[in-house]
């Protein structure tokens, strides 16, 4: 079976050359892009943000689904990177691009989706969940598959994946984005009383 050619979005094709210019070789890769697309238009009303912005590919996958009542917030620590993303965007007024640490989102928290491909994902995880909104969608890529029970990254077990997959506030799976990586997909449960 042939697959039809997908398209890039326009910004996102803007912010890939903005990566070759800069020598920037962590984007987001199209398999990913495709779900912030379609997690960004599952909430076409929603807060919408992204740790580790880079040169804006995540960031213009996220806004190709971003409804029109939606905001998208991301942020950056690299200060010309920043400004090169803020730049893709900038006749956006829905699109706020962040210069600093990711803790610059909390004042924009809760979060309808969250694309934490930067800070906090590994250094604050606990935080990261409290940002979700209640059916809030939390995506984290960059794994590697594991077909053991609990995961395991180079003969250990993965204690930051195990930590998103059995997150009592999250209903969590693993799924992947090509045959050597993948990604987890959360919602934040709503609970009674909270």
């Amino acid at each position: 079976m042939v697959m039809a050619e997908r398209v890039i979005p326009p910004r996102v094709a803007a912010a890939e050359r903005v990566a070759s210019e800069m020598g920037f070789k962590k984007s987001c890769i199209p398999e990913v892009g495709r779900l912030l697309g379609l997690a960004a238009a599952s909430k076409p009303h929603g807060v919408v943000a992204e740790s580790g912005t880079g040169s804006g590919v995540g960031t213009a996958w996220l806004h190709s689904g971003l409804g029109p009542g939606a905001r998208l917030v991301t942020v950056e620590r690299d200060e010309e990177l920043a400004r090169r993303a803020a730049g893709i965007f900038a006749d956006d007024e829905r699109v706020s691009v962040l210069t600093g640490d990711w803790r610059l989102l909390d004042q924009h928290a809760p979060f309808d989706v969250f694309f934490c491909d930067g800070g906090g994902k590994r250094d604050d995880a606990r935080k990261v969940v409290e940002h979700l909104a209640p059916g809030g969608l939390l995506v984290l890529d960059d794994f590697t598959p594991s077909p053991h029970w609990p995961p395991r990254f180079e003969g250990e077990v993965d204690e930051l994946r195990l930590f998103y997959l059995t997150h009592p506030d999250l209903e969590a799976t693993e799924m992947l984005t090509t045959p050597t990586s993948s990604a987890v997909i959360a919602t934040r449960r709503s609970r009674v009383g909270f």
